[in-house]
């Protein structure tokens, strides 16, 4: 409630704030605590005064009364000591003879007003934003909500304060010792135009990988094994994304049907990776094997971006649990309504971080610098982004998060990826982030699953997003690596079953099919799921070739997701985000399966192929206008007669685009000054169910084309060193790219 009206309106929730249930018992402190620095913020083990090691603590913890550092022995037995020193809203001490591996929690006083958004409760141990390594999982019994959740009012539960013990229920967060200095790492610096991103989760990956050892499947070691690493190179990415590594926690709902959450969308530790994921230990080992991890893919030339969700928490809405930042400052972390008790919510998971506010920009950006500069990862994208983005209600390019980012000497050297959206009014902003960033852009997304289903009223969106979006990205300064082209992501159909499903199946999550979304924009050539027709399994393979073959033709920066290459179903389950089993994980035994193994070898093939080829990764818009006296320009655009397109060939129904990419007309310079000059191509595209005959443009364009890639083909072999004469007709199969190469 916001006003003094309206809390005389409900004295009943005025009575029900002040029950108590349970009272936890008081302990009485057992150790001394130095003044200590309010800066850096977290746990620090460093020796102190005199010389006594130890570890600094320091919490912001804004309005609160009082802060209790909660030490815990390996028994669990729990020692508090206060910290009294208060610098900046900061409290702070300094614990002599507390050393790495020691864990510990906050329990935070203050006054319990949910009216007002106020809601303390000392009966909580929290865990410590700043915490660099967490043992334990988290469990969602009663005692971790801060209010008395089975309250007999469900209406009024979330204002009565539940006064039982959670410190047993909870992790720990555990004082870590750095003492990296990554002085032996050294990072690809792969620059936007070169990059190939795989999007790709670490237990996922591993999980099932026969050529790593059983006990690391599905960790950090997991993916720094020769196997994992190996098929990486083999494929020829230059980046993995890995799907959440912060600590994160699972939802109530789901642990009540038995299931977890296996994506990691319900971050809680913003400094912790997963323990989870780690072989190795949870006492603070998950550090060093995170840091392993990434050596091994940098030595292999793999940067590693991490996804990350720094636009709500675990905490959800009033009704949920009290883990940390709710009982530290409700008021100071989030986003709350003019009626303080609820929460806004842009991101559809109860919650929002309140980024305007700066100790929350602090601590999202100290959060994104550790990552940097003390795990060493190369870049981040950013979950639900323009939920950072917004000032106080509206998204804002000018917000505080933007122009910190802009400014900080870590953070705008590293790669920075944009979800261009929130389920929030105005949230869809894809085209609208500032010059330093990329986007996912899922207009490409939708264009090209439309093109290849045959569902494009015309060619024109067809044409923009093959070459680069600049009718969303040309302005400012921005570059078509702006545009993070991708036709699959882990939210939703994989690249199968793109081709094998035209509807959702999501029973396996136990939400009645209702979750995940409705518009697949799949086509299942025939049959719905799994058949034994071999026409049409071999036309879902052809589809896949196709959709495959577009991406890594496309100007932008390609993102393939895990397992796409090698045929991974997951059923019919385009939100699988619940599923920890067989329906997630990378199925590798695919590889043994002809089919799909073709279909590895012509995606490692392309990606090849970009890296020798200049001409396909662009690092500047074309212009279309010709740069010479023949009249050759750096991109034309053609029609099954030959004959470049008119205003009117854009507007009218198509099956087929053909695209002409000169290597002759490519802006820049290469290291050394010179002009980049590179093959010429021509790539045609025909999503139509009948062969179609192509002319192939003659002179300026070519006196000679020779065959790089035809999709109808399952094996690629016999395609190269075919030549045609310019001017001369070629059957394009139906549903089909041939991929040319300008001869001579």
């Amino acid at each position: 409630m916001s006003s003094a009206a309206e809390q005389e309106a409900v004295p009943e929730e005025r009575a029900a704030a002040s029950a108590v249930v349970n009272g936890a018992r008081p302990r009485t402190p057992g150790v001394p605590v130095w003044p200590g620095a309010s800066t850096p913020l977290g746990a620090r083990f460093r020796v102190g005064p005199d010389g006594v090691a130890g570890t600094n603590f320091a919490l912001w913890a804004g309005g609160a009364e009082a802060v209790e550092l909660c030490l815990f022995d390996e028994q669990g037995r729990e020692t508090r000591a206060r910290l009294t020193e208060l610098t900046h809203e900061i409290w702070h001490g300094f614990v002599p003879g507390v050393m790495p591996g020691q864990r510990y929690g906050y329990r935070v006083h203050g006054r319990w007003d949910p009216w007002t958004g106020g809601r303390w409760n000392p009966a909580k141990l929290l865990l410590d934003p700043y915490a660099r390594a967490v043992d334990g999982e988290f469990a969602l019994p009663p005692e971790v909500y801060g209010h008395v959740r089975d309250w007999p009012q469900q209406q009024v539960a979330d204002t009565v304060r539940d006064e039982r013990d959670s410190a047993p229920h909870v992790p720990k967060g555990v004082v870590v010792h750095d003492d990296d200095d990554w002085a032996d790492d050294r990072r690809p610096k792969t620059p936007w135009a070169d990059s190939v991103i795989y999007e790709l989760h670490v237990k996922g990956f591993t999980r099932l990988h026969p050529g790593i050892p059983q006990e690391l499947r599905g960790t950090y070691a997991g993916l720094a094994h020769p196997a994992a690493v190996g098929h990486l190179v083999d494929l020829g990415v230059t980046a993995v994304e890995l799907l959440p590594v912060h600590q994160f926690a699972h939802e109530d709902h789901l642990l009540r049907r038995g299931l977890r959450n296996h994506w990691g969308y319900n971050s809680i530790g913003y400094f912790a990776p997963h323990a989870a994921y780690a072989s190795s230990g949870t006492a603070g080992q998950q550090v060093g094997e995170f840091k392993r991890m990434v050596r091994a893919l940098h030595a292999a030339g793999i940067e590693v971006i991490l996804d990350v969700v720094y636009n709500h928490t675990a905490e959800a809405g009033e009704l949920g649990p009290m883990l940390s930042l709710k009982g530290i400052d409700n008021r100071g972390y989030y986003r709350l309504q003019p009626d303080a008790r609820r929460y806004a919510d842009y991101t559809g998971c109860g919650n929002t971080l309140h980024v305007v506010q700066p100790q929350v920009l602090r601590l999202i950006t100290d959060s994104l610098r550790y990552w940097v500069t003390e795990m060493g990862v190369d870049g981040f994208r950013f979950d639900l982004a323009a939920a950072l983005a917004r000032s106080m209600h509206d998204v804002d390019m000018l917000s505080p998060f933007l122009a910190v980012i802009a400014q900080d000497p870590v953070l705008r050297r590293v790669k920075l990826i944009a979800e261009p959206w929130d389920v929030g009014s105005g949230g869809y902003q894809v085209g609208a982030f500032p010059p330093l960033w990329t986007e996912w852009n899922d207009r490409y997304r939708d264009t090209v699953r439309d093109f290849w289903r045959h569902a494009l009223p015309d060619v024109r969106e067809m044409g923009y997003r093959l070459s680069g979006s600049s009718d969303l990205y040309a302005w400012g300064g921005r570059r078509p690596y702006a545009s993070v082209n991708f036709v699959t992501a882990h939210d939703g159909f994989t690249l199968r079953d793109l081709v094998s499903y035209e509807r959702k199946h999501n029973e396996a999550n136990g939400e009645g099919n209702r979750d995940g979304t409705h518009d697949n924009r799949s086509w299942n050539c025939g049959a719905e799921g799994e058949t034994d027709d071999e026409r049409v399994r071999a036309l879902r393979r052809r589809q896949a070739r196709n959709l495959m073959t577009t991406l890594l033709l496309s100007t932008g920066v390609p993102m393939l997701v895990a397992g796409d290459e090698l045929g991974r179903t997951q059923r019919g389950n385009n939100n699988a985000y619940c599923q920890d089993n067989e329906i997630s994980w990378v199925d590798w035994g695919l590889l043994e399966e002809p089919g799909w193994k073709a279909l590895f070898d012509l995606t490692s093939r392309l990606i090849a192929l970009r890296h020798r080829h200049p001409v396909l990764r662009r690092r500047a818009f074309f212009s279309g206008r010709a740069h010479s006296a023949d009249g050759l320009r750096d991109l034309a655009w053609f029609t099954a007669r030959g004959a470049e397109m008119t205003e009117a060939d854009w507007y009218a129904p198509a099956a087929t685009l053909g695209m002409y990419l000169s290597g002759r007309d490519i802006p820049g310079r290469d290291e050394r000054g010179a002009p980049v000059t590179d093959d010429s191509f021509l790539a045609v595209l025909h999503a139509g169910d009948r062969p179609v005959g192509f002319v192939l443009p003659g002179p300026p364009w070519a006196e000679r084309y020779e065959v790089v890639v035809d999709t109808s083909r399952e094996e690629q072999g016999e395609a190269p060193g075919v030549t045609h004469r310019a001017g001369a007709e070629v059957t394009v199969p139906a549903r089909a790219v041939l991929l040319l190469r300008v001869a001579g």
